[in-house]
């Protein structure tokens, strides 16, 4: 009993002191230490089983005025509507991260991984896929990754490219879709996957005082919390290949959440029913960042699509099978340029695109073959002290 009233004390001084305060950026050297630190403090201090917990990270103060005038000239915002309706702008900016060393080296390196079959009955190393997808979207700067990740589409070649832009069959897919609640559980245990996933929350839930429905009216916060999420079990990606009715969602239903379901589909209406996070990425795709005029904003606040339920894509399709002629339009441009078919059994939209430059100079292809514990306070004063000397170190 003296114990934890000894405990508990220490505790309400260190709620005092300015480490609670604390917080990490991300991408930091000692990221990961930081989290351990930040949610030792913060777990000791409460249940940890918030449906909102706040973001250990430092807040978003910066805008993307420079990147959202890029994204509008890729676009082809303001040129003759015809030629930019035939541009698959995924495309260009999968080019466009081709020309740029880092860029090139970090997504050949994920497209490797997550593309080798390690068995038949294992498609990938899922592991480390999602590290390699992390390296990626964490080290390569915004102007590339948000150009491949939310680029505007006109047609289903072009939005099926950017569904693939994480290689979903090894990074998000699975052979069952668990419960939404058990993977946020899951992921809550994980001090960098629950860090990502209170970021998002703080940065993408929807506000209704604002005008772009997002905090602060703030798309660079979104966007940048929701591409940190990708590499981690919650990872989040686009359900179908629809051009633009814009659904995102982790890989999990709300099956089997008996007295739970209503909190399991709030949770999953953040993805998928989000008007923040679709207006953000909207906003990208066109170009129209708030800044660039925020008396006379050029895009309007969209209401939620219904979200429609279409057959998935089976397994065996390969590029050569009658999909429609926009999927087959864009694996011909690609072979127009001399490369190899692929012939994965995935539609991976062309992959000859993506692995050719993997060696450079060479034309070979790869073939592709329940919730958080509680804190227990006097643990989490060995552990801050623990990792606070190691931080020093």
């Amino acid at each position: 009993m003296l114990a934890n009233k000894e405990c508990q004390a220490a505790l309400e001084v260190l709620q005092e002191s300015p480490l609670y305060d604390c917080r990490c950026k991300r991408g930091m050297k000692k990221e990961l230490q930081c989290l351990q630190i930040y949610w030792s403090i913060h777990l000791g201090l409460t249940e940890g089983e918030e449906f909102y917990e706040a973001s250990p990270y430092e807040p978003v103060t910066s805008r993307l005025s420079d990147i959202f005038r890029l994204a509008s000239i890729f676009s082809g915002t303001g040129a003759d509507p015809a030629v930019s309706a035939k541009s698959n702008h995924c495309l260009d900016a999968a080019k466009a991260c081709n020309l740029n060393d880092n860029c090139k080296k970090l997504r050949s390196s994920y497209i490797s991984i997550c593309n080798r079959e390690i068995s038949p009955t294992e498609r990938c190393n899922r592991r480390k896929c999602h590290k390699a997808l992390r390296q990626f979207f964490d080290r390569v700067p915004s102007e590339y990754t948000y150009r491949m990740l939310f680029c505007s589409c006109q047609d289903q070649a072009c939005a099926e490219r950017r569904r693939q832009t994480i290689l979903p069959s090894c990074s998000y897919e699975d052979k069952e879709k668990p419960n939404c609640l058990d993977l946020r559980g899951v992921c809550r245990t994980d001090h960098l996957c629950r860090s990502r996933l209170a970021d998002f929350h703080a940065n993408c839930r929807a506000s209704y005082q604002t005008l772009t429905s997002c905090p602060a009216d703030n798309y660079q916060a979104c966007l940048g919390s929701y591409a940190g999420m990708i590499g981690f079990d919650m990872t989040p990606n686009y359900v179908d290949s629809s051009p633009t009715g814009i659904v995102v969602s982790p890989w999990c239903s709300c099956r089997g959440s008996g007295n739970m379901e209503e909190e399991c589909e709030k949770f999953l209406r953040d993805f998928t029913e989000n008007p923040c996070l679709r207006n953000a990425i909207q906003a990208f795709g066109n170009g129209t960042d708030v800044n660039l005029s925020p008396k006379n904003p050029s895009f309007q606040a969209t209401q939620a699509p219904r979200v429609e339920k279409t057959p998935s894509l089976p397994d065996d399709l390969s590029d050569s099978t009658s999909l429609g002629t926009s999927v087959i339009t864009t694996c011909t441009s690609v072979q127009e340029q001399g490369l190899k078919a692929n012939n994965s059994k995935e539609l991976s939209m062309c992959f000859t695109e993506l692995t050719t430059n993997i060696i450079p100079g060479s034309n070979k292809v790869i073939k592709p073959n329940s919730g958080p514990r509680r804190a227990i306070p006097s643990a989490a004063l060995t552990a801050v002290s623990f990792l606070m000397l190691k931080l020093t170190l």
